[in-house]
């Protein structure tokens, strides 16, 4: 079935990967459509992060064509329309910066060339910061903060940036059950706005929750599309080379 172009958010056709000669992806091809909230899983190294570099323009693919917002991926990260929140070991939590600071470089794009905040800038921040229930810990040092916290100082950032399409790389590694179900439902929330969330995630008992369609990665797209008909025993026992235990499966 043939799907209207405009209605994709994403549209990866048979994108390769090399890195000094070994291929991270091969043949890869998903589209995803706005308003969808994926998970993406697979095993550790099976190009669940680079796949996410392709979608931001971090890495150029060696063959295939990616296209996100209507736009090469460098040109959507120009107009902010990706926000990406990293995985816990890619920050420098000891780096002195405030929450505040934090969710001000999500606004770094719409800024003059000086980065002198506006009045608009500003009311987005603290607007950001609300809506993660972050304001209060707003002079705090990032470093300061518990995990689950962290987490949401970020998304508070992708919110203040207005980004259509919000990219989340194993947003639930170190926080606790109540940080996580708190997360989601301002994750689930943001999907009935009609923002595109898109995370990866080791946490497989609780996917069928809350994400709506379902990727399975292993150094290509084995299998994507609604949670139900992705998430079965089979695909994902196969994702895994068959180490699976204690999963509720759609099927």
């Amino acid at each position: 079935m043939m799907i209207d172009k405009s209605k994709l958010a994403i549209d990866i056709q048979g994108v390769d990967v090399h890195y000094h000669g070994f291929a991270a992806l091969r043949d890869t091809s998903i589209q995803i459509e706005h308003g969808t909230f994926s998970g993406v899983i697979g095993m550790n190294g099976a190009g669940k992060s680079t796949l996410f570099k392709v979608v931001m323009g971090l890495v150029r693919p060696t063959r295939g064509r990616a296209i996100v917002c209507e736009r090469t991926p460098r040109q959507a990260q120009k107009i902010g329309c990706v926000a990406y929140v990293p995985q816990s070991e890619q920050v420098d939590w000891d780096f002195p910066i405030s929450v505040y600071d934090v969710v001000m470089m999500g606004r770094y794009g719409a800024q003059n060339i000086f980065r002198s905040p506006r009045g608009d800038d500003r009311a987005r921040v603290e607007g950001a910061l609300e809506r993660v229930g972050m304001a209060e810990y707003r002079d705090r040092q990032i470093g300061e903060l518990s995990g689950g916290q962290r987490k949401r100082v970020f998304v508070a950032r992708a919110l203040a940036q207005g980004a259509e399409i919000l990219l989340l790389d194993e947003p639930f590694a170190g926080v606790d059950a109540k940080s996580e179900r708190a997360l989601t439902e301002l994750l689930v929330s943001f999907k009935a706005e009609g923002k595109t969330i898109i995370l990866s995630t080791h946490e497989l008992t609780s996917l069928t929750e809350y994400c709506d369609h379902v990727a399975l990665v292993k150094h290509t797209v084995v299998a994507y599309g609604p949670t139900e008909e992705v998430f079965t025993r089979d695909l994902v026992s196969h994702t895994y080379d068959g180490i699976v235990h204690r999963v509720a499966f759609a099927k």
